[in-house]
């Protein structure tokens, strides 16, 4: 009896790889889109009478277009969209890496903002009215440390 599993098991496997053979599969943008989903799902359960309404259909649309993306053959739009997902997400992880360490150095330092070349300085704190000048343009302006 364990060998038929096993034997089902391995066909069942066979069967799907040859299935998923050219197409697009699983990556990065559609796990994003499948946790996206699920805080959906979740947010329409717990508000089910106001938004309800309005969030199940989106959850539907969305894991529909979540299995659209995975069995798709067109992988060059499947990876071009992967490709500007990733580049997004990796913009918003510099950005909250610098408002980390921000964060982190907010006691010793004060950040100015360069008025015309909208470039940020950090000046160690506690030396009062100082003259700032911008390494990347030269612009000098006056601020409080």
């Amino acid at each position: 009896m364990k060998e038929r599993i096993a034997q089902f098991m391995a066909q069942s496997r066979q069967r799907t790889a040859r299935f998923m053979a050219g197409r697009n599969g699983n990556d990065q943008f559609n796990f994003f889109l499948l946790i996206v989903d699920v805080a959906l799902l979740l947010l329409a359960s717990i508000f089910s009478r106001r938004l309800g309404g309005l969030l199940y259909p989106l959850v539907l649309v969305l894991l529909g277009y979540t299995y659209f993306r995975m069995l798709s053959r067109n992988l060059y739009k499947r990876r071009t969209e992967n490709e500007n997902y990733l580049r997004l997400y990796g913009r918003a992880m510099s950005k909250l890496r610098l408002l980390k360490e921000r964060w982190v150095q907010r006691r010793d330092y004060k950040f100015f903002t360069c008025p015309s070349c909208k470039a940020v300085m950090r000046v160690p704190k506690g030396h009062g009215k100082i003259k700032i000048v911008c390494r990347k343009c030269g612009s000098s302006f006056t601020g409080k440390s």
